[in-house]
């Protein structure tokens, strides 16, 4: 089989390779479409070399089918299609007792600490794996992954029909976020800088307020009488995002953290006095993200097919990564692993 090795550099090498035979507890999937997503560019960039190495398969926003099972796993059979939630815990640290597995304290991230799904064949934990509906695109439900993060995030901002909602930053993961914020009835604002991806969420029904050119927070409180936001996701990254994110919020309103800030930044403290806002840490995923996602894709509920902007092939994944990387006009591209 062919598998994608990245090697530094912004590389990749194509390699023939032995399947790995799925042990005790694991199961073997033939790959059809993985996604590239922030994580995988950020590996790109070679940000990530001291944890993943020069020779590793990376890779987790992935759909396929069971191609073999091994000893002591049930409810999995050969020709399942399915999708995988690349987490494996621990079991036995503070978080996994109290049940909360998806952010162990020794969280291996499958795809980053072990091989992930830019392979033909990917071998797995059976824990990690999910069932999809038959009838399911594979290259829609490439988008499980991701818009379980989205899943999460909404849940943890406690996000009810009604509310006002801002998001800070219109990249796939923003988006996803705006969609399924509308889904559950909330009213979502998406502000950016980039002009192409303000007029992505202007096409998909939002108001997307261009961050450089608006006054964000006099546009929000003169949208909800004064109010502000009573939820604000940051998901930009940015220092101009940390600081909006506190003007924006309502008082004792909810802000998500879902950005990976690089460095330490400048919060404005004494907001989160004045208004008693919140603010909410939110990482990942657990298992009902990504039931629910499934539902959400499989409903037509949330229409992920709008953000594909690219598809290419396992040999072509160098240049996709070069493609991808920087263009703010792109938004998905899915590789076709499985031919």
């Amino acid at each position: 089989m062919r598998a994608a090795y990245y090697t530094g550099n912004r590389s990749f090498a194509i390699e023939d390779i032995e399947p790995m035979a799925p042990g005790p507890d694991q199961v073997q999937i033939d790959v059809a479409y993985c996604g590239i997503c922030g994580t995988d560019l950020h590996a790109y960039h070679g940000v990530m070399d001291k944890r993943i190495g020069l020779h590793r398969i990376i890779g987790h926003e992935m759909s396929g089918r069971i191609a073999a099972v091994g000893e002591g796993v049930s409810g999995l059979a050969v020709g399942d299609p399915v999708v995988v939630r690349p987490l494996d815990h621990c079991g036995n640290c503070p978080a996994c007792d109290a049940g909360h597995t998806h952010v162990c304290h020794n969280l291996k991230f499958i795809g980053l600490d072990s091989d992930g799904a830019f392979q033909q064949k990917w071998t797995v934990p059976a824990h990690t794996v999910h069932r999809i509906p038959a009838d399911m695109s594979m290259e829609m439900a490439a988008f499980v992954e991701p818009l379980a993060v989205a899943v999460h995030d909404v849940r943890r901002g406690r996000v009810a029909a009604g509310e006002d909602v801002l998001v800070i930053g219109a990249g796939p993961i923003g988006m996803l976020i705006a969609l399924a914020a509308r889904q559950v009835g909330a009213n979502v604002t998406v502000t950016e800088v980039s002009e192409n991806r303000l007029a992505f969420a202007d096409r998909l029904g939002f108001r997307a307020l261009n961050g450089r050119d608006t006054d964000v927070v006099a546009t929000m409180n003169e949208a909800t009488g004064g109010k502000g936001a009573d939820v604000v996701f940051e998901v930009s990254g940015s220092q101009p995002g940390a600081t909006l994110m506190t003007e924006a919020a309502a008082t004792r309103g909810r802000i998500v953290m879902v950005a990976i800030h690089p460095e330490p930044r400048t919060v404005d403290v004494f907001r989160f006095f004045w208004r008693e806002v919140e603010m909410i840490g939110a990482r990942v995923y657990d298992a009902s993200d990504y039931d629910r996602a499934i539902e959400l894709i499989a409903s037509g509920e949330v229409p992920v097919a709008e953000l594909v902007t690219g598809v290419k092939p396992l040999d072509d994944i160098g240049a996709a990564f070069a493609e991808l990387d920087g263009n703010a006009a792109a938004m998905k591209t899915l590789i076709n692993v499985g031919g």
